[in-house]
């Protein structure tokens, strides 16, 4: 039996617009978010007593291979608390958060903060898309390309789908595993296009978002091929931005502006994946992760108002819709192309607009999801707003490990 653990609360949060900012660098926009989240709650610098801060690309594209936390940080005021740097590929942010609540959580301290920031437009194509390389074994690179590609067999590309223009390796896996899913379940380029119209037509209402036009399904569709099935809609793109949570103990909401809209931490779970066989569907590590924060949680998908998932393409929001349990696996695309997620629907996911329309600063990514989350469930969404949100989850995938992300990460929060 599960035992019952201090509660933890998401005192503030705080993000930067997505995009590309030549002018800005990684201090800036670390101080951008920060700032904007101790706002939020109503709390200053000295009042955090641990940092966690993540970053996936500094090194490659800088060369500031360590103590990146500790040089923004301190840029902006940050002294003699601990900083510790967090990088889990595209899950860097969100295990920035789990370390900052099992620090609450604990009784180490009271008040902690995670921050993710990345810089990742560079003037150098080739040296911006290396920084993906390094997100599954090196040491086995071509072997893990072979398995992983393999996956996508008997689906044969149309010709002309493909692009000719440089981009991500991590493109060709998606495909791959987008063909996997049309190939096992009858899923159609359609429905993965689905997904991404409504993503965009979500973040018409993001101020944030990087992209912010609405795209048709025939629109998608008939956009540039990336690799099949995807579009260049279909993708999230490259990113600069930041985004930080501020995470406190029940004894330290008297300290907040207005405890009213603080959001309890019901479940944060980072796990690692397992060997299992593409069709072994339910031991994927999402499936595996989410049900234990179900558990924690004290509650079921079917209890959740509104979700944020790693759509790094739309083919991994039909995936992890169908891992996290809003219908049975092979469902998802039938799941989109109903308007079931769409805000209205049964259960709207990316709301934010999602990795696609959102943008994907990767060690931001995880908890720009929480920020998106905690605006839903504080009902301050605007246009965008899910009526009567009380529970949110947030699923971030980061690396490759076998057939599937190296990294799990899922958030429950609550009202």
């Amino acid at each position: 039996m599960l035992q019952t653990q201090p509660s933890v609360y998401v005192a503030g949060v705080g993000m930067t617009p997505t995009g590309k900012f030549l002018d800005l660098d990684i201090k800036q926009l670390t101080a951008k978010a920060v700032n904007a989240a101790l706002a939020d709650a109503g709390l200053s610098i000295s009042d955090i007593q641990s940092a966690y801060f993540s970053n996936a690309t500094q090194g490659v594209l800088e060369g500031q291979t360590m103590i990146r936390g500790q040089i923004a940080l301190r840029s902006m005021g940050f002294e003699s608390i601990p900083v510790f740097n967090v990088e889990n590929a595209c899950a860097s942010g969100s295990s920035a958060f789990n370390l900052a609540v099992q620090y609450v959580r604990s009784g180490a301290g009271e008040i902690a903060l995670a921050i993710g920031a990345e810089k990742m437009f560079c003037a150098d194509k080739a040296k911006m898309f290396s920084v993906f390389d390094g997100g599954w074994d090196v040491t086995a690179a071509e072997e893990t390309k072979r398995k992983l590609l393999q996956m996508g067999h008997g689906i044969e590309p149309p010709e002309g789908s493909t692009s000719k223009s440089q981009y991500s390796i991590f493109m060709d896996v998606y495909a791959s595993f987008g063909r996997f899913h049309m190939r096992e379940f009858g899923t159609t380029q359609r429905q993965f296009a689905a997904v991404s119209a409504k993503n965009h037509g979500h973040s018409v209402h993001n101020p944030l978002a990087q992209y912010r036009n609405a795209y048709t399904i025939d629109e998608v569709l008939a956009a540039p091929p990336i690799t099949y099935p995807l579009t260049l809609p279909m993708c999230a793109p490259i990113s600069d931005g930041g985004a930080a949570v501020v995470v406190c103990s029940e004894a330290a909401l008297v300290r907040l502006a207005d405890r009213r809209r603080a959001i309890k931490v019901l479940a944060s779970v980072v796990a690692t994946g397992s060997n299992r066989r593409p069709e072994d569907l339910a031991q994927h590590i999402t499936v595996k992760a989410s049900k234990l924060a179900y558990e924690l949680a004290g509650v079921g998908p079917q209890d959740i108002s509104v979700a944020e998932v790693h759509d790094a393409t739309a083919i991994g929001e039909i995936v992890q819709s169908e891992n996290l349990g809003f219908c049975a696996f092979g469902e998802g695309g039938r799941l989109a192309e109903r308007g079931d997620t769409t805000i209205g629907g049964r259960i709207p996911i990316n709301t934010s607009g999602g990795l696609e329309s959102k943008g994907h600063p990767i060690g931001a990514t995880g908890l720009g999801q929480l920020h998106e989350l905690v605006v839903q469930l504080r009902g301050e969404a605007g246009a965008r707003q899910v009526q009567g949100a009380r529970l949110a989850i947030a699923e971030n995938g980061g690396g490759l490990y076998g057939i599937e992300e190296s990294t799990a990460a899922i958030t429950i929060l609550g009202r």
